[in-house]
Protein backbone atom coordinates (compact mmCIF):
# COMPACT_ATOMS: atom_id res chain seq x y z
CA UNK A 1 0.00 0.00 0.00
CA UNK A 2 1.12 3.58 -0.52
CA UNK A 3 2.50 5.38 2.50
CA UNK A 4 3.00 9.06 3.12
CA UNK A 5 6.50 10.41 2.51
CA UNK A 6 7.67 13.53 4.34
CA UNK A 7 4.11 14.68 4.71
CA UNK A 8 3.44 14.67 0.95
CA UNK A 9 3.69 12.45 -2.10
CA UNK A 10 3.70 8.69 -2.40
CA UNK A 11 6.39 6.24 -1.33
CA UNK A 12 7.21 3.14 -3.34
CA UNK A 13 9.69 0.45 -2.35
CA UNK A 14 10.63 -3.05 -3.41
CA UNK A 15 8.36 -4.39 -0.68
CA UNK A 16 5.35 -2.14 -1.10
CA UNK A 17 3.98 -0.35 -4.17
CA UNK A 18 1.02 1.89 -4.76
CA UNK A 19 -2.10 -0.10 -5.61
CA UNK A 20 -2.99 2.14 -8.56
CA UNK A 21 0.44 1.78 -10.11
CA UNK A 22 1.18 -1.83 -9.29
CA UNK A 23 -1.40 -3.14 -11.76
CA UNK A 24 0.38 -1.37 -14.63
CA UNK A 25 3.84 -2.60 -13.76
CA UNK A 26 5.38 -5.25 -15.96
CA UNK A 27 8.79 -6.81 -15.99
CA UNK A 28 9.18 -6.90 -19.78
CA UNK A 29 9.93 -3.98 -22.07
CA UNK A 30 7.73 -5.55 -24.74
CA UNK A 31 4.66 -4.97 -22.56
CA UNK A 32 5.27 -1.26 -21.99
CA UNK A 33 3.20 -0.12 -25.00
CA UNK A 34 5.95 2.18 -26.19
CA UNK A 35 5.72 3.94 -29.54
CA UNK A 36 6.87 1.63 -32.35
CA UNK A 37 9.96 3.75 -33.00
CA UNK A 38 11.03 3.55 -29.36
CA UNK A 39 10.16 -0.14 -29.06
CA UNK A 40 12.28 -0.91 -32.12
CA UNK A 41 15.31 0.91 -30.66
CA UNK A 42 14.89 -0.81 -27.29
CA UNK A 43 14.70 -4.22 -28.94
CA UNK A 44 17.85 -3.54 -30.99
CA UNK A 45 19.71 -2.62 -27.80
CA UNK A 46 18.86 -6.01 -26.33
CA UNK A 47 16.60 -4.75 -23.54
CA UNK A 48 14.23 -7.49 -22.39
CA UNK A 49 13.59 -7.43 -18.64
CA UNK A 50 13.36 -4.19 -16.70
CA UNK A 51 15.46 -3.53 -13.64
CA UNK A 52 13.65 -2.64 -10.36
CA UNK A 53 14.12 1.11 -10.82
CA UNK A 54 12.85 0.90 -14.40
CA UNK A 55 9.91 -1.26 -13.42
CA UNK A 56 8.78 1.22 -10.79
CA UNK A 57 9.76 4.58 -12.30
CA UNK A 58 8.63 4.21 -15.93
CA UNK A 59 4.88 3.80 -15.19
CA UNK A 60 4.99 6.71 -12.73
CA UNK A 61 6.66 9.05 -15.23
CA UNK A 62 4.24 7.95 -17.95
CA UNK A 63 1.44 9.11 -15.65
CA UNK A 64 3.03 12.55 -15.49
CA UNK A 65 4.02 12.55 -11.82
CA UNK A 66 7.11 13.97 -10.17
CA UNK A 67 9.60 11.35 -8.97
CA UNK A 68 12.20 11.31 -6.22
CA UNK A 69 14.20 8.15 -6.90
CA UNK A 70 17.02 6.33 -5.12
CA UNK A 71 18.63 3.29 -6.66
CA UNK A 72 21.84 1.36 -6.43
CA UNK A 73 24.43 2.58 -8.91
CA UNK A 74 24.44 0.71 -12.23
CA UNK A 75 20.74 -0.19 -12.16
CA UNK A 76 19.65 1.54 -15.37
CA UNK A 77 18.41 4.94 -14.20
CA UNK A 78 18.94 6.51 -17.63
CA UNK A 79 16.36 4.29 -19.30
CA UNK A 80 14.07 4.73 -16.28
CA UNK A 81 13.62 8.43 -17.07
CA UNK A 82 14.60 8.75 -20.76
CA UNK A 83 12.18 6.22 -22.23
CA UNK A 84 8.98 7.53 -20.60
CA UNK A 85 9.96 11.15 -21.34
CA UNK A 86 10.56 10.34 -25.01
CA UNK A 87 7.25 8.48 -25.08
CA UNK A 88 5.41 11.54 -23.72
CA UNK A 89 7.18 13.85 -26.20
CA UNK A 90 6.21 11.77 -29.21
CA UNK A 91 3.10 13.97 -29.60
CA UNK A 92 5.47 16.86 -30.44
CA UNK A 93 7.44 14.86 -33.04
CA UNK A 94 7.73 16.52 -36.44
CA UNK A 95 10.04 16.39 -39.45
CA UNK A 96 10.23 20.16 -39.90
CA UNK A 97 13.67 21.70 -40.38
CA UNK A 98 12.62 24.91 -38.65
CA UNK A 99 14.34 25.39 -35.26
CA UNK A 100 11.12 26.94 -33.95
CA UNK A 101 9.39 23.57 -34.32
CA UNK A 102 12.03 21.92 -32.10
CA UNK A 103 12.14 23.84 -28.80
CA UNK A 104 13.76 22.37 -25.69
CA UNK A 105 11.09 20.29 -23.95
CA UNK A 106 13.22 18.07 -21.70
CA UNK A 107 16.27 19.22 -19.73
CA UNK A 108 18.62 16.69 -18.10
CA UNK A 109 21.23 18.09 -15.68
CA UNK A 110 24.26 16.09 -14.54
CA UNK A 111 27.34 16.92 -12.42
CA UNK A 112 30.18 15.82 -14.73
CA UNK A 113 31.09 15.92 -18.40
CA UNK A 114 31.52 12.15 -18.64
CA UNK A 115 28.03 11.50 -17.29
CA UNK A 116 26.54 14.10 -19.63
CA UNK A 117 28.17 12.48 -22.67
CA UNK A 118 27.07 9.01 -21.58
CA UNK A 119 23.44 10.00 -20.99
CA UNK A 120 23.32 11.92 -24.28
CA UNK A 121 24.57 8.84 -26.15
CA UNK A 122 21.85 6.70 -24.56
CA UNK A 123 19.10 9.22 -25.38
CA UNK A 124 20.31 9.40 -28.98
CA UNK A 125 20.12 5.61 -29.28
CA UNK A 126 16.60 5.48 -27.85
CA UNK A 127 15.35 8.24 -30.19
CA UNK A 128 17.22 7.28 -33.36
CA UNK A 129 14.05 6.16 -35.21
CA UNK A 130 12.11 9.26 -34.21
CA UNK A 131 12.30 12.90 -35.30
CA UNK A 132 13.07 14.03 -31.76
CA UNK A 133 16.43 15.79 -31.57
CA UNK A 134 18.91 15.80 -28.69
CA UNK A 135 22.13 17.63 -27.86
CA UNK A 136 24.68 17.78 -25.05
CA UNK A 137 26.57 20.81 -23.69
CA UNK A 138 29.38 20.73 -21.14
CA UNK A 139 32.45 22.72 -20.18
CA UNK A 140 36.02 22.23 -21.30
CA UNK A 141 35.11 22.35 -25.01
CA UNK A 142 34.61 25.07 -27.59
CA UNK A 143 31.11 26.55 -27.40
CA UNK A 144 30.73 27.05 -31.15
CA UNK A 145 29.73 23.47 -32.12
CA UNK A 146 27.36 23.37 -29.15
CA UNK A 147 25.87 26.70 -30.17
CA UNK A 148 25.21 25.46 -33.71
CA UNK A 149 23.42 22.39 -32.36
CA UNK A 150 21.26 24.50 -30.04
CA UNK A 151 20.41 27.00 -32.77
CA UNK A 152 19.21 24.13 -34.99
CA UNK A 153 16.65 23.18 -32.33
CA UNK A 154 16.57 20.23 -29.93
CA UNK A 155 13.84 18.62 -27.86
CA UNK A 156 16.13 16.93 -25.31
CA UNK A 157 19.02 18.94 -23.88
CA UNK A 158 21.60 17.17 -21.68
CA UNK A 159 23.90 19.56 -19.83
CA UNK A 160 26.19 20.33 -16.95
CA UNK A 161 24.97 23.36 -14.95
CA UNK A 162 27.92 25.71 -15.53
CA UNK A 163 28.03 25.41 -19.31
CA UNK A 164 24.24 25.60 -19.60
CA UNK A 165 24.30 28.96 -17.80
CA UNK A 166 26.95 30.14 -20.29
CA UNK A 167 24.60 29.32 -23.19
CA UNK A 168 21.62 30.92 -21.44
CA UNK A 169 23.54 34.16 -20.87
CA UNK A 170 24.73 34.08 -24.51
CA UNK A 171 21.07 33.63 -25.57
CA UNK A 172 21.93 30.44 -27.44
CA UNK A 173 18.95 28.61 -25.97
CA UNK A 174 15.56 29.43 -24.48
CA UNK A 175 13.99 27.23 -21.81
CA UNK A 176 10.50 28.70 -21.60
CA UNK A 177 8.87 25.63 -23.18
CA UNK A 178 10.55 23.00 -20.99
CA UNK A 179 8.03 20.42 -19.78
CA UNK A 180 10.36 17.93 -18.10
CA UNK A 181 13.43 18.40 -15.87
CA UNK A 182 15.72 15.61 -14.68
CA UNK A 183 18.24 16.19 -11.86
CA UNK A 184 20.47 13.12 -12.05
CA UNK A 185 23.11 12.40 -9.37
CA UNK A 186 21.62 15.31 -7.41
CA UNK A 187 23.64 14.57 -4.28
CA UNK A 188 26.87 14.86 -6.24
CA UNK A 189 25.79 18.18 -7.74
CA UNK A 190 25.19 19.54 -4.26
CA UNK A 191 28.53 18.15 -3.01
CA UNK A 192 30.51 20.06 -5.63
CA UNK A 193 28.65 23.32 -5.08
CA UNK A 194 26.13 23.41 -7.93
CA UNK A 195 23.15 24.43 -5.79
CA UNK A 196 23.32 28.16 -6.75
CA UNK A 197 23.62 27.22 -10.44
CA UNK A 198 20.67 24.81 -10.14
CA UNK A 199 18.54 27.49 -8.53
CA UNK A 200 19.38 29.96 -11.31
CA UNK A 201 18.60 27.43 -14.05
CA UNK A 202 15.30 26.36 -12.47
CA UNK A 203 14.27 30.02 -12.25
CA UNK A 204 14.29 30.17 -16.08
CA UNK A 205 11.86 27.25 -16.40
CA UNK A 206 8.06 27.26 -16.40
CA UNK A 207 6.46 26.64 -13.03
CA UNK A 208 4.24 23.92 -14.45
CA UNK A 209 6.50 21.02 -15.32
CA UNK A 210 7.37 17.44 -14.38
CA UNK A 211 10.53 17.16 -12.26
CA UNK A 212 12.46 13.93 -11.72
CA UNK A 213 15.20 13.83 -9.09
CA UNK A 214 17.56 10.87 -8.75
CA UNK A 215 20.08 10.63 -5.95
CA UNK A 216 22.16 7.92 -4.31
CA UNK A 217 21.15 9.20 -0.87
CA UNK A 218 18.24 11.15 0.56
CA UNK A 219 20.26 13.55 2.68
CA UNK A 220 18.57 16.51 4.43
CA UNK A 221 19.86 18.79 1.65
CA UNK A 222 18.27 16.58 -1.02
CA UNK A 223 14.97 16.54 0.87
CA UNK A 224 15.00 20.34 1.09
CA UNK A 225 15.73 20.56 -2.64
CA UNK A 226 12.84 18.22 -3.45
CA UNK A 227 10.49 20.14 -1.17
CA UNK A 228 11.34 23.35 -3.03
CA UNK A 229 11.06 22.16 -6.62
CA UNK A 230 9.02 18.92 -6.72
CA UNK A 231 5.23 18.81 -6.47
CA UNK A 232 3.69 15.86 -4.63
CA UNK A 233 6.52 13.50 -5.72
CA UNK A 234 6.41 9.73 -5.73
CA UNK A 235 9.42 8.43 -3.79
CA UNK A 236 10.94 5.26 -5.21
CA UNK A 237 13.58 3.26 -3.37
CA UNK A 238 14.58 -0.08 -4.83
CA UNK A 239 17.53 -0.80 -2.52
CA UNK A 240 18.77 0.11 0.90
CA UNK A 241 20.52 3.46 0.82
CA UNK A 242 24.30 3.16 0.42
CA UNK A 243 24.07 -0.59 -0.17
CA UNK A 244 26.82 -2.27 -2.18
CA UNK A 245 26.06 -4.79 -4.90
CA UNK A 246 26.00 -8.38 -3.67
CA UNK A 247 27.85 -9.47 -6.81
CA UNK A 248 30.98 -7.50 -5.85
CA UNK A 249 33.60 -9.27 -3.74
CA UNK A 250 35.14 -6.72 -1.35
CA UNK A 251 38.67 -7.21 0.01
CA UNK A 252 40.65 -4.93 2.31
CA UNK A 253 44.41 -5.48 2.55
CA UNK A 254 46.63 -3.98 5.22
CA UNK A 255 49.57 -2.60 3.24
CA UNK A 256 52.30 -0.09 3.95
CA UNK A 257 52.10 3.14 1.98
CA UNK A 258 55.32 2.26 0.10
CA UNK A 259 54.06 -1.25 -0.78
CA UNK A 260 50.83 -0.33 -2.54
CA UNK A 261 52.20 -0.54 -6.08
CA UNK A 262 53.74 -3.92 -5.35
CA UNK A 263 50.41 -5.08 -3.87
CA UNK A 264 48.59 -3.91 -7.01
CA UNK A 265 50.92 -5.95 -9.23
CA UNK A 266 50.46 -8.94 -6.91
CA UNK A 267 46.63 -8.92 -7.10
CA UNK A 268 46.63 -8.39 -10.88
CA UNK A 269 49.01 -11.32 -11.30
CA UNK A 270 47.31 -13.77 -8.95
CA UNK A 271 43.81 -12.99 -10.24
CA UNK A 272 44.87 -12.88 -13.90
CA UNK A 273 43.02 -9.61 -14.52
CA UNK A 274 43.23 -7.69 -17.76
CA UNK A 275 41.52 -4.40 -16.87
CA UNK A 276 40.65 -2.40 -13.78
CA UNK A 277 39.86 1.03 -12.39
CA UNK A 278 42.48 2.38 -9.94
CA UNK A 279 41.15 5.20 -7.75
CA UNK A 280 43.31 7.76 -5.96
CA UNK A 281 42.35 10.82 -3.92
CA UNK A 282 44.25 13.63 -5.67
CA UNK A 283 44.95 14.83 -9.19
CA UNK A 284 48.70 14.97 -8.57
CA UNK A 285 48.72 11.46 -7.10
CA UNK A 286 46.73 10.23 -10.09
CA UNK A 287 49.24 11.61 -12.60
CA UNK A 288 52.25 10.29 -10.67
CA UNK A 289 50.81 6.80 -10.20
CA UNK A 290 49.87 6.55 -13.87
CA UNK A 291 53.42 7.46 -14.91
CA UNK A 292 54.93 4.94 -12.48
CA UNK A 293 52.68 2.09 -13.62
CA UNK A 294 53.41 2.93 -17.26
CA UNK A 295 57.14 2.65 -16.55
CA UNK A 296 56.55 -0.72 -14.90
CA UNK A 297 55.10 -2.17 -18.10
CA UNK A 298 51.34 -1.66 -17.66
CA UNK A 299 49.28 0.13 -20.31
CA UNK A 300 47.87 2.96 -18.25
CA UNK A 301 45.83 6.14 -18.74
CA UNK A 302 45.07 8.91 -16.24
CA UNK A 303 41.67 10.55 -15.79
CA UNK A 304 41.28 13.57 -13.52
CA UNK A 305 39.86 17.08 -13.44
CA UNK A 306 42.95 18.83 -14.78
CA UNK A 307 42.80 16.87 -18.03
CA UNK A 308 41.17 18.58 -20.99
CA UNK A 309 37.82 17.21 -22.11
CA UNK A 310 39.39 15.80 -25.26
CA UNK A 311 42.03 13.96 -23.21
CA UNK A 312 39.40 12.60 -20.83
CA UNK A 313 37.22 11.30 -23.65
CA UNK A 314 40.21 9.69 -25.37
CA UNK A 315 41.23 7.97 -22.12
CA UNK A 316 37.73 6.56 -21.68
CA UNK A 317 37.54 5.36 -25.28
CA UNK A 318 40.95 3.70 -25.01
CA UNK A 319 39.85 1.92 -21.84
CA UNK A 320 36.55 0.80 -23.38
CA UNK A 321 38.30 -0.54 -26.49
CA UNK A 322 40.88 -2.46 -24.47
CA UNK A 323 43.87 -0.38 -25.54
CA UNK A 324 44.43 0.57 -21.89
CA UNK A 325 44.70 -1.95 -19.04
CA UNK A 326 44.45 0.35 -16.02
CA UNK A 327 42.46 3.57 -15.82
CA UNK A 328 43.95 5.55 -12.95
CA UNK A 329 41.40 8.14 -11.92
CA UNK A 330 40.07 10.42 -9.23
CA UNK A 331 36.44 10.45 -8.08
CA UNK A 332 35.51 12.26 -11.28
CA UNK A 333 35.01 8.72 -12.65
CA UNK A 334 33.35 7.29 -9.54
CA UNK A 335 29.75 7.98 -10.49
CA UNK A 336 27.54 6.82 -13.30
CA UNK A 337 30.15 5.70 -15.85
CA UNK A 338 28.75 2.59 -17.49
CA UNK A 339 31.60 0.50 -18.85
CA UNK A 340 30.63 -3.13 -19.16
CA UNK A 341 32.66 -6.13 -18.04
CA UNK A 342 35.20 -4.28 -15.89
CA UNK A 343 36.41 -7.08 -13.59
CA UNK A 344 37.91 -5.05 -10.76
CA UNK A 345 38.19 -1.75 -8.96
CA UNK A 346 41.23 -0.86 -6.82
CA UNK A 347 41.10 1.76 -4.11
CA UNK A 348 44.78 2.67 -4.17
CA UNK A 349 43.78 5.41 -1.73
CA UNK A 350 40.88 4.87 0.66
CA UNK A 351 38.36 7.63 -0.17
CA UNK A 352 37.96 10.51 2.28
CA UNK A 353 34.17 10.36 1.88
CA UNK A 354 32.66 6.97 2.74
CA UNK A 355 29.86 7.42 0.19
CA UNK A 356 32.44 7.66 -2.59
CA UNK A 357 33.49 4.10 -1.73
CA UNK A 358 30.03 2.85 -2.70
CA UNK A 359 30.18 4.72 -6.00
CA UNK A 360 33.73 3.61 -6.79
CA UNK A 361 33.07 -0.09 -6.41
CA UNK A 362 29.86 0.34 -8.40
CA UNK A 363 32.04 0.56 -11.53
CA UNK A 364 32.39 -3.24 -11.38
CA UNK A 365 29.82 -5.99 -10.93
CA UNK A 366 27.31 -4.19 -13.17
CA UNK A 367 24.16 -5.71 -14.68
CA UNK A 368 24.41 -8.80 -12.47
CA UNK A 369 28.01 -9.63 -13.38
CA UNK A 370 30.56 -10.52 -10.71
CA UNK A 371 33.30 -8.08 -9.75
CA UNK A 372 36.15 -7.50 -7.33
CA UNK A 373 36.79 -4.41 -5.19
CA UNK A 374 40.23 -4.25 -3.53
CA UNK A 375 41.21 -1.53 -1.06
CA UNK A 376 44.78 -0.99 0.14
CA UNK A 377 44.68 0.25 3.72
CA UNK A 378 47.68 2.01 5.26
CA UNK A 379 48.01 2.61 8.99
CA UNK A 380 46.73 6.18 8.58
CA UNK A 381 43.52 4.96 6.88
CA UNK A 382 41.96 3.22 9.88
CA UNK A 383 39.46 6.01 10.58
CA UNK A 384 38.36 6.12 6.92
CA UNK A 385 37.77 2.36 6.93
CA UNK A 386 35.69 2.69 10.10
CA UNK A 387 33.52 5.30 8.32
CA UNK A 388 32.97 2.90 5.40
CA UNK A 389 32.10 0.09 7.80
CA UNK A 390 29.53 2.29 9.49
CA UNK A 391 28.01 3.41 6.18
CA UNK A 392 27.61 0.01 4.51
CA UNK A 393 26.70 -1.67 7.83
CA UNK A 394 29.11 -4.52 7.17
CA UNK A 395 32.04 -5.61 9.30
CA UNK A 396 35.35 -5.12 7.48
CA UNK A 397 38.21 -7.54 8.07
CA UNK A 398 41.71 -6.33 7.22
CA UNK A 399 43.88 -9.01 5.60
CA UNK A 400 47.67 -9.03 5.50
CA UNK A 401 49.15 -8.90 2.01
CA UNK A 402 51.42 -11.86 1.28
CA UNK A 403 53.90 -11.07 -1.46
CA UNK A 404 55.44 -13.70 -3.75
CA UNK A 405 58.99 -12.91 -2.70
CA UNK A 406 60.70 -10.93 0.02
CA UNK A 407 63.17 -9.29 -2.30
CA UNK A 408 64.20 -5.75 -1.47
CA UNK A 409 61.69 -3.10 -2.47
CA UNK A 410 62.61 -0.39 -4.89
CA UNK A 411 63.85 2.49 -2.80
CA UNK A 412 62.70 5.93 -3.89
CA UNK A 413 65.30 8.32 -2.50
CA UNK A 414 64.11 11.38 -4.37
CA UNK A 415 60.36 10.79 -4.79
CA UNK A 416 58.22 9.40 -7.55
CA UNK A 417 59.81 11.44 -10.35
CA UNK A 418 63.24 9.82 -9.76
CA UNK A 419 61.91 6.26 -9.75
CA UNK A 420 63.85 3.88 -12.01
CA UNK A 421 61.95 0.83 -13.19
CA UNK A 422 63.08 -2.73 -12.59
CA UNK A 423 63.24 -3.27 -16.34
CA UNK A 424 66.05 -0.72 -16.70
CA UNK A 425 68.18 -2.65 -14.20
CA UNK A 426 67.78 -6.02 -15.90
CA UNK A 427 71.16 -7.24 -17.13
CA UNK A 428 73.09 -4.49 -15.29
CA UNK A 429 74.27 -5.96 -11.96
CA UNK A 430 76.33 -2.90 -11.16
CA UNK A 431 73.18 -0.78 -11.03
CA UNK A 432 71.35 -3.30 -8.89
CA UNK A 433 74.28 -3.43 -6.50
CA UNK A 434 74.37 0.34 -6.34
CA UNK A 435 70.69 0.51 -5.39
CA UNK A 436 71.14 -1.80 -2.39
CA UNK A 437 71.01 0.13 0.85
CA UNK A 438 74.30 0.34 2.71
CA UNK A 439 74.38 2.00 6.14
CA UNK A 440 76.52 5.10 6.05
CA UNK A 441 79.33 5.16 8.65
CA UNK A 442 80.00 8.42 10.35
CA UNK A 443 83.57 9.74 10.12
CA UNK A 444 85.58 9.24 13.35
CA UNK A 445 86.32 12.40 15.34
CA UNK A 446 90.05 13.42 15.55
CA UNK A 447 91.70 12.14 18.74
CA UNK A 448 94.14 13.98 21.05
CA UNK A 449 96.82 11.66 22.61
CA UNK A 450 96.86 13.80 25.76
CA UNK A 451 93.35 12.64 26.71
CA UNK A 452 94.29 8.97 26.22
CA UNK A 453 96.93 9.09 28.99
CA UNK A 454 96.04 7.80 32.50
CA UNK A 455 95.57 10.28 35.32
CA UNK A 456 98.78 11.22 37.21
CA UNK A 457 98.65 13.48 40.32
CA UNK A 458 100.95 16.50 40.34
CA UNK A 459 104.23 16.26 42.36
CA UNK A 460 104.23 17.79 45.91
CA UNK A 461 105.74 21.30 46.06
CA UNK A 462 106.38 23.88 48.79
CA UNK A 463 105.70 26.72 46.42
CA UNK A 464 102.65 28.77 47.12
CA UNK A 465 99.88 29.25 44.60
CA UNK A 466 100.36 32.16 42.30
CA UNK A 467 97.40 34.10 43.64
CA UNK A 468 98.75 33.95 47.24
CA UNK A 469 102.20 35.10 46.10
CA UNK A 470 100.61 37.97 44.24
CA UNK A 471 98.73 39.01 47.38
CA UNK A 472 101.95 39.19 49.44
CA UNK A 473 103.82 41.02 46.73
CA UNK A 474 101.36 43.89 46.86
CA UNK A 475 100.70 44.82 50.49
CA UNK A 476 97.39 46.40 51.46
CA UNK A 477 97.13 50.12 50.90
CA UNK A 478 95.62 52.20 53.59
CA UNK A 479 94.26 49.17 55.42
CA UNK A 480 92.33 48.02 52.37
CA UNK A 481 92.60 44.43 51.28
CA UNK A 482 94.73 43.85 48.25
CA UNK A 483 91.87 41.84 46.76
CA UNK A 484 89.69 44.92 46.59
CA UNK A 485 90.34 47.03 43.56
CA UNK A 486 90.46 50.74 44.18
CA UNK A 487 88.03 53.00 42.44
CA UNK A 488 89.29 54.53 39.25
CA UNK A 489 89.75 58.23 39.21
CA UNK A 490 87.79 59.78 36.42
CA UNK A 491 88.21 63.35 35.32
CA UNK A 492 85.04 65.38 35.41
CA UNK A 493 84.15 68.82 34.15
CA UNK A 494 82.06 70.95 36.43
CA UNK A 495 80.34 74.12 35.37
CA UNK A 496 81.33 76.90 37.69
CA UNK A 497 78.97 79.59 38.60
CA UNK A 498 79.51 82.82 36.77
Amino acid sequence: MATACQGHGTHLSAQGQSETIQDQMTSSFSNLSLAPELARAVAEMGYETMTPIQEQAIPVVLQGKDVMGAAQTGTGKTAAFALPLLQRMMRHENASTSPARHPVRALVLLPTRELAVQVAEQVELYAKYTHLRSAVVFGGMDMKPQTLALKAGVEVLVATPGRLLDHIEAKNTVLNQVEYVVLDEADRMLDIGFLPDLQRILSYLPKQRITLLFSATFSPEIKRLSASYLQDPVTIEVARSNATASTVEQRFYSVGADDKRRALHQVLKTRGMKQAFVFVNSKLGCARLARSLEKEGLKTAALHGDKSQDERLKALEAFKSGEVDLLVCTDVAARGLDIKDVPAVFNFDVPFNAEDYVHRIGRTGRAGASGLAVSFVASSDQRLVADIEKLIKTRIELEPMAFDSEQARTTEHFGEHNHTSTREHAGRPELRQRREYTPRRQAAAPRDPFFDQPYEPAAASDSQPAWEAAAKASPARGGISANIKPKKKIAALFKTAA
